[in-house]
């Protein structure tokens, strides 16, 4: 510890829906750098896309975070010094800096419409160049010299001047040496004034002090872009960490569309306990390497190091997390199972006023060794909360003439003898 420098880490979800599990993925390494460091975790909430927002989608990060033990030191909930921690309140922030990155020679103004936009990509394609991207028409013109050519809009994005020799490697703590693709032009500046997530995060990441930046590997491709907004910028480059991509069996990457466990609300709607879910993204990220499946997050903090971090997407293994719950269904105590139950039930509908939590307490312990899930809980145990018994005719028809005889001399026996749940 007294060699490591306390680490600014982030997550940055954008509240466009159910919160991705691969936002808890990313939170969870996020957490356990800061708490190896001494440093801090930030929440940051990237909303610039004003179409695509979800209402109600932001609680449910923060409740999602909050369930799996994942709550952030600073974020729009919890306030922080380095606030706002919504990219829709830091608008007047971004535009200095795009002025300067024009006024400097690294970036422009671009009036081309969306047609032209798609005719050019259009003759690309039928051409087959082998550089695709913004062609630069608008480069060097004036506001007036481009309305006389065609293809003009009255507001312009403005977009990166990306130099010929820009770097396309970095180093990554995941992964050595990265090569990515030649940058184009990248728009930094929506017309509508909004700055597009590749500006946001630079300045944004910056301005927060941001020093270790944890990401999916989709984002490889973009970080020449950012490091050079930071080397433009005149500011320090952060730490990148890529982590891998969650695959589905087929090894198809994770979405909500094909896979629900992408939700990460289903977990806690299957009656998943969150330890388990937290200890199943620990073995995710550690895939292959890790001897021990069983771990609390204090042990994983403490074992904690980026090398261990196994670079090819873990195949989401279901099975896996069922045993995991399942074992953490056993350990803990009758009391807490049953609390657990109660408030799991709660939350669905299954509890029902009627019901009796004392009942359920001495019954837990005989559907305890063989629980995976909350949900099938009650299911298990529910004759004991049956109001009333009813007989089918055809099985009233054929007992035998003394089974009400053969009934009382069995109650009879079971009240003689001393019965538990271990019996």
């Amino acid at each position: 510890m007294a060699d490591l420098i306390p680490a600014r880490t982030r997550v940055a979800p954008s509240p466009t829906g159910d919160p991705h599990v691969g936002t808890a993925f990313m939170a969870l390494f996020d957490l356990a750098w800061a708490r190896k460091t001494g440093g801090k975790f930030v929440l940051r909430i990237e909303d610039t896309d004003q179409a695509r927002l979800v209402e109600g989608s932001e609680q449910q990060i923060y409740d999602s975070l909050e369930w799996l033990g994942l709550q952030p030191d600073e974020g729009p909930h919890v306030g922080g010094e380095f606030g706002p921690y919504r990219q829709s309140e830091r608008l007047e922030t971004y535009r200095p800096y795009v002025d300067q990155l024009i006024a400097d020679g690294h970036a422009y103004h671009c009036w081309c419409s969306s047609e032209r936009l798609k005719e050019m990509r259009d003759e690309q394609a039928a051409s087959k160049q082998a550089n695709t991207g913004y062609d630069r028409f608008c480069v060097g013109m004036t506001r007036e010299e481009r309305a006389k050519q065609p293809g003009f809009t009255e507001t312009p994005v403005v977009r990166m001047l990306v130099p010929d020799d820009a770097p396309t490697t970095f180093d990554d703590i995941i992964r050595g040496e990265v090569k990515a693709p030649f940058p184009d032009d990248q728009v930094i500046l929506k017309a509508d004034g909004f700055p597009t997530y590749h500006m946001a995060v630079v300045v944004d990441d910056h301005l927060m002090g941001i020093t270790t930046v944890v990401r999916g590997e989709e984002w490889i491709s973009s970080t020449p872009k950012h490091v050079l907004l930071y080397q433009w910028l005149g500011w320090e480059v952060p730490q990148f960490a890529h982590m891998p991509l969650l695959r589905n069996t087929d090894k198809s990457k994770i979405s909500k569309r094909k896979n629900p466990a992408a939700r990460l609300l289903w977990f806690k709607e299957q009656g998943y306990l969150p330890e388990a879910v937290r200890n199943f993204l620990q073995l995710l990220g550690y895939a292959g390497d890790d001897e021990e499946d069983v771990k609390s997050f204090e042990q994983f903090v403490e074992e904690f190091a980026w090398a261990k971090v196994n670079p090819v997407g873990p195949i989401f293994d279901l099975e896996k997390l069922d045993w995991l719950n399942g074992h953490y269904i056993r350990t803990l105590s009758v009391d807490e199972l049953t609390d657990r139950i109660v408030e799991y039930a709660s939350g669905t509908g299954q509890w029902e006023q009627t019901m009796d939590v004392e009942i359920l307490r001495q019954a837990v312990p005989i559907i305890q060794e063989r629980l995976t899930l909350l949900k099938d809980a009650l299911p298990q145990l529910d004759f004991l909360f049956a109001e009333g018994v009813e007989i089918a005719d055809d099985a009233r028809a054929s007992l035998a003439d003394n089974a009400a005889e053969v009934l009382d001399a069995g109650i009879e026996v079971v009240e003689s003898v001393e019965f538990d749940a271990e019996s």
